[in-house]
């Protein structure tokens, strides 16, 4: 029998079985005797043992290719040593050791501790604000031994920024990097969070200026006895001097490595300096004349009769504003005032810079528009913005998140050629790599935090001991 023959005889052998029949053979009604039994029960065996191999055979190529798939990717690439498998080149002398390019993260060892409790946080104010309420947050924490839970961001001030934590800041890298030194959840335990109804956690706002005794003796105890504490004000409730040295720098070193902006935000920034660096050397400006500044200082010169009456109604329109009732001029010759748009352009061109040079505004809306920014765009024609380096596309989702947008600012101040502050505040004091002057010590005034040197303006204690000592 011939091997095609073959091959049809046997594929008949299976049809007939099903009743079926092959094209010139029917079976139908076909009786056989007990030899065709016996050829046909071999038949089965045979076509059997075929489909075993036949399976068999796929099944371990198809492993074959997945650990193939896989040494491509795992390390050690243990499967390099079979060069017939791979490529030609794949022999066991060939083969190079390949280190992988994507670091491994090492976290910090967690630290161990007995929990007295949990504190809840809710900051207040802007962004730089905000991020040191935080540093404050986590060094007390940290002290008193609790946990803490990733701070609630303002929405409830003049930005109506709803922004969470998550939008600015990176979480994940902020409670890792820091578990050598305090126990971070991105919110309660389900148990805790089910006992605790929303709204009734015993809530309250800290002291102002507080040292860490008053946190040890006061706050404490309520966390202790409430299991729960929510502090609904932040905004410098810690002191600026008189804390252990290992709080101080905690306090640092959550300001300057573990609140890292989200990726975003950070690959965002870096596009606007490159706009920026391409057309060379650039000034920010930091022209804090904006509405709720000028509502909340009082400062009005040069503003319209409808514009002074509009801020002293926003002053009047939140309580925790305290001072209301304010004048203008006088405030303005103590030297309290914010600078006007007009009077930078004055003292930019009495320092003698470059009127072609790029001037790149961080703020948020000019107080006034167009009438107020006439004088520095007609003295520097480069005035720029984010909103015009920048295509509606990049930003949409950034609009109408002002701490979001003031992240974007803060990363192109910190690369700026010169950084111009025109108010006083944590902006004005930002780090900046090639700042002149020397490292001067914090002015310490008993019983008058408020009139001393602010903590975060100027951190002597993380900072380098120069070589000449410091003044006072």
């Amino acid at each position: 029998m011939g091997r095609g023959a073959f091959w049809t005889h046997r594929k008949c052998r299976l049809e007939w079985t099903m009743g079926s029949e092959c094209r010139g053979q029917k079976h139908h009604g076909l009786k056989l005797g007990g030899e065709g039994k016996a050829e046909r029960l071999k038949g089965r065996s045979k076509l059997k043992l075929w489909m075993v191999r036949t399976t068999t055979t796929v099944l371990l190529w198809t492993c074959f290719l997945q650990l193939t798939a896989v040494g491509e990717t795992w390390g050690p690439r243990v499967l390099k040593g079979w060069s017939s498998c791979f490529t030609f080149s794949d022999s066991p002398l060939s083969v190079k050791q390949v280190t992988p390019s994507v670091e491994k993260i090492v976290l910090p060892p967690k630290r161990i501790y007995r929990n007295n409790g949990y504190v809840m946080v809710s900051c207040n104010g802007g962004l730089n604000q905000m991020r040191a309420a935080i540093c404050d947050m986590v060094a007390i924490a940290k002290y008193l031994n609790v946990t803490l839970i990733v701070p609630e961001l303002d929405k409830t001030s003049f930005w109506a920024d709803p922004s969470e934590f998550q939008d600015i800041f990176d979480v994940d890298h902020f409670i890792t990097s820091l578990r050598d030194e305090v126990r971070i959840l991105k919110e309660l335990p389900p148990k805790l969070k089910r006992r605790i109804k929303p709204g009734i956690a015993y809530s309250m706002p800290p002291v102002s200026w507080s040292n860490i005794s008053y946190y040890q003796n006061q706050i404490l105890p309520l966390i202790k006895k409430h299991k729960v504490v929510h502090f609904n004000r932040t905004d410098a409730r810690l002191a600026n001097n008189g804390l252990p040295s290992e709080i101080q720098k905690l306090r640092c070193r959550v300001n300057y490595a573990a609140l890292r902006f989200t990726s975003q935000i950070e690959e965002l920034g870096r596009r606007v300096i490159r706009i920026l660096r391409q057309n060379g050397l650039f000034l920010v400006l930091h022209l804090r004349y904006e509405m709720d500044m000028l509502a909340f200082s009082g400062c009005t010169h040069g503003c319209t009769i409808e514009e002074v009456e509009e801020l002293t109604r926003m002053r009047y329109a939140y309580p925790w504003w305290k001072e209301k009732v304010i004048n203008s001029e006088v405030k303005r010759k103590d030297g309290l005032c914010p600078l006007t748009p007009e009077e930078i352009a004055l003292i930019l061109k009495a320092l003698d810079i470059d009127h072609n040079i790029q001037v790149y505004i961080a703020a948020g809306e000019i107080y006034g528009g167009e009438r107020r920014m006439a004088a520095l765009s007609d003295a520097y024609p480069n005035v720029v913005r984010k909103e015009l380096l920048l295509g509606p596309s990049d930003l949409r989702y950034f609009q109408n998140h002002s701490s979001q947008m003031a992240a974007l600012d803060y990363m192109v101040s910190l690369e700026s050629d010169i950084f111009v502050p025109t108010y006083d505040g944590n902006m004005a004091k930002a780090a900046h790599a090639n700042r002149m002057g020397r490292p001067t010590r914090r002015a310490v005034i008993p019983d008058r935090p408020k009139e001393e040197d602010y903590f975060y303006a100027n951190p002597q204690e993380c900072l380098g001991q120069p070589d000449e000592p410091w003044t006072s």
